[in-house]
């Protein structure tokens, strides 16, 4: 629009110019005056073109520092949000960066528990006691308990007979499995599967031979494994081992297993808590009849006595109506000797 104002601004004055360089031939009078007339109105068209075009120019800065003014702050909220985003976004990689440096800690921390026998022997017993705590009741079971032989087991599950209580011991062969699964190659493979069977082999025998007592234990007893990788290789590349443990009474368990083992307990537990509950129920019912039956004696001899009684007072009654019938006619009987041995009275004048 701009474009085409100046260009008609641009023709109004060439046609101003032609016109002018005609006025300088000679002309009559009417026609000077006419060219007057139109470079005048000419003129007045000029300045009405200027003030459009300013106007236009003007509304078009507007529009333009509009536009630019809404654009920056546009942009500014856009820059806004992306700091703020990027802020947040440090702040996670930062609490991230914290918890790996933690984790890290705590792995570190583990390895140096796991490279540690004893260390690693009470990381077992810990975990040990963290299953056995979250699935019984404090009565259901006994650690570091010392049985008749003087053994100390880590865990004694008090079961009534049969079974009986049940021994737990935790062990955990992590070396030989360390070695089973870093093997480059089938001899190492076949040497490090040797050394876990007969470590575990060890630990089965020692459990049956120290934690099973007859008459005190159970006829069983488990060995708890700490880790399911190692429970799992276990019974995946040494089947006859475990066969061996079945044998030998000595149930291995990881900690999925024991948590299903636990429950159990619990269950049969609950039982034998109900089962004792309903002895006591049935031993109060006895009683109860017993004095059902004592109040039933009790209840006829009352019953004979009431009717006994009832037979007295019918009996005083009849002797009560015997006497009141005798009462009546005795006074009958002295009305009527009342009246014969009256003297006759006199008749008068009186009565009529």
């Amino acid at each position: 629009m701009e474009l085409i104002l100046i260009a008609g601004l641009f023709g109004l004055i060439g046609l101003a110019v032609m016109f002018l360089r005609r006025g300088k031939q000679p002309e009559n009078g009417q026609n000077f005056a006419e060219l007057r007339g139109q470079l005048a109105q000419m003129a007045s068209q000029s300045n009405e073109l200027q003030r459009l075009i300013a106007e236009q120019m003007a509304q078009s800065e507007g529009r333009l520092g509009n536009r630019l003014e809404q654009s920056l702050r546009d942009q500014n909220d856009r820059t806004t949000k992306s700091l703020t985003g990027m802020a947040e976004k440090l702040a996670v990689i930062t609490e991230a960066n914290t918890h790996i440096s933690a984790l890290t800690n705590q792995v570190t921390q583990l390895q140096n528990i796991l490279s540690n026998k004893q260390a690693r022997g009470s990381f077992g017993e810990v975990q040990l006691e963290n299953l056995v705590r979250d699935a019984l009741p404090e009565n259901a079971f006994d650690f570091q308990a010392t049985l008749g032989n003087g053994r100390r087991v880590d865990c004694l599950l008090c079961l009534p007979n049969p079974p009986g209580p049940i021994a737990i011991d935790s062990k955990f062969p992590l070396e030989a499995y360390r070695r089973l699964t870093s093997a480059a190659n089938d001899a190492e493979r076949d040497a490090a599967k040797r050394l876990l069977e007969n470590d575990v082999k060890k630990h089965i025998k020692d459990i049956a031979e120290k934690y099973i007592i007859p008459g005190e234990t159970a006829e069983s007893a488990i060995l708890f494994l700490p880790s399911e990788s190692v429970y799992a290789e276990i019974n995946i590349q040494l089947p006859k081992l475990v066969e061996a443990s079945r044998k030998a009474r000595v149930y291995m368990a990881g900690p999925d297993n024991l948590m299903l083992l636990l429950h159990t307990v619990r269950a049969i537990l609950r039982d034998a808590r109900m089962h004792e509950a309903a002895g006591l129920i049935q031993t109060q019912v006895d009683l109860m009849m017993k004095d059902v039956h004592r109040l039933e004696d009790r209840v006829a001899k009352l019953a004979t006595h009431f009717s006994q009684a009832e037979k007295d007072v019918s009996d005083i009654q009849t002797s009560t109506g015997k006497i009141i019938s005798r009462g009546n006619k005795i006074d009958e009987i002295e009305v009527l000797d009342a009246d014969e041995a009256a003297p006759a009275v006199p008749k008068t004048g009186l009565i009529s």
